[in-house]
């Protein structure tokens, strides 16, 4: 099946119209019972779907989706991969997640369009040369890759930055080579099919209104196309947790921010990498299509709508213009949002919840699409055999009450500072 999208079936159906396609994955009504229901049809609902079947034979999955699949924040995205993270609970699990990208086309038959470009953090003081020297040296001692560079070296690398502003001299940056971007729409579409083809039923416009809950378990859900039982239910929905979460009685330590995302008109190869500004929280990369895509902070207000406000893009803008000069003379083609589920540490929670049978994966901050094959790697394996595995150990729902935390920017716990 690897050859099914492969240049001459493209080429056959070019020639005859494009009428010989067959859907990627099955339309099909639910059942009345299922071993797992899977809540929500992002890459992580869809990807914890695919390696339930793939790697634990569990096959009697529902995935539930409100919408369309993708349609939320696996769609919304600036398509970053990366496991240049410093503490142990965040680059053990990331690590993981990037090998899987490496092998994830092959893995799913399906070009996801990962691209392995690299990325570089560029710092501007000495306290944060050292602080990513700590970084990169923690990285290495886990299994990943990083590079200090300095600043011949991000001249080399990144011409187009302004190493000599006035303002944020550059004094060099933490390479990972191994890091770059995907195409999030593949990615979702990839996972898809996969689970699809191993008999998991992927329901589309079935929105969970309730999640019943009897004697402290868990026994199904309710939708508007009627209930369905099932013995284990996983929520994976992003910006919504909250929100479901209050269906089975759950108060969760999440808040939802509009992260605002955009992409440029086509232009001819400037970026060879990802590269993120270390004096304001931007990042920008170029896509294959020839737009510049880029993004930065959290608009600073609680909010479920996909869509940000008008400071922020000029806060986007003068971050751009400062690191990347030559982009003011490039016009925006367009802009969209996300609504993030923010932790109060920055780092993501795979864990049980206090209900017996109800599992939570949440809290992806600023990570879920670079997280997406590690995500459904490491919950399908905490939703089969009712444990973690060690990439998830320090990713507990509980540790906001025990204060042990993955805190990466020692910012607190406060939400929007992540």
């Amino acid at each position: 099946m690897a050859d099914q999208y492969g240049f001459w079936r493209l080429l056959a159906e070019g020639l005859r119209g494009h009428t010989g396609w067959k859907p990627a994955w099955r339309d099909p009504e639910p059942k009345a019972e299922y071993d797992v229901i899977i809540i929500g049809g992002g890459g992580h609902g869809l990807s914890t779907a695919y390696y339930l079947a793939k790697n634990h034979g569990i096959t009697n999955v529902a995935v539930l989706e409100k919408g369309y699949l993708g349609g939320g924040n696996v769609g919304r995205n600036t398509t970053i991969v990366r496991s240049n993270y410093l503490h142990t609970g965040n680059v053990l699990f990331y690590e993981k997640s990037l090998q899987l990208w490496e092998g994830l086309s092959n893995d799913l038959g399906y070009n996801v369009m990962f691209s392995p470009r690299s990325i570089i953090n560029v710092f501007h003081s000495d306290s944060a040369r050292d602080a990513d020297t700590r970084r990169g040296n923690q990285m290495i001692l886990h299994g990943a890759d990083a590079v200090l560079l300095n600043r011949e070296g991000i001249r080399r690398e990144a011409p187009l930055v302004d190493v000599d502003n006035p303002r944020f001299p550059v004094y060099g940056g933490l390479k990972q080579t191994r890091a770059g971007s995907a195409r999030h729409d593949a990615v979702a579409w990839g996972f898809a099919r996969g689970a699809d083809r191993r008999g998991v039923d992927l329901i589309q416009n079935c929105e969970v209104t309730g999640i019943d809950v009897r004697n402290g378990c868990v026994v199904g859900v309710q939708t508007n196309r009627g209930p369905i039982r099932a013995k284990k239910v996983g929520m994976a929905v992003a910006g919504n947790t909250s929100r479901v979460g209050k269906l089975a009685g759950l108060p969760l330590p999440i808040e939802s921010h509009v992260l605002q995302a955009f992409v440029s008109e086509g232009l001819k190869p400037m970026l060879h990498n990802v590269i993120t500004f270390g004096a304001g929280h931007f990042y920008i990369s170029q896509s294959d299509k020839g737009g510049l895509v880029f993004g930065a902070s959290l608009d600073g207000y609680n909010s479920y709508a996909q869509r940000g406000n008008l400071p922020r893009v000029e806060h986007v803008m003068e971050a751009a213009v400062s690191f990347v000069p030559a982009v003011s003379k490039v016009r925006m083609l367009r802009s969209w949002g996300g609504v993030m589920d923010m932790s109060p540490d920055g780092s993501p929670i795979i864990d049980k919840t206090p209900i017996e049978g109800l599992y939570l994966n949440a809290g992806w901050c600023y990570g879920g699409f670079k997280a997406t094959p590690g995500s459904g790697w490491c919950f399908s394996h905490l939703i089969a055999n009712d444990s973690p595995n060690h990439h998830i150990e320090q990713m507990r729902l509980d540790r906001f009450e025990t204060g042990y935390v993955i805190d990466e920017l020692g910012a607190g716990a406060q939400h929007n500072l992540h």
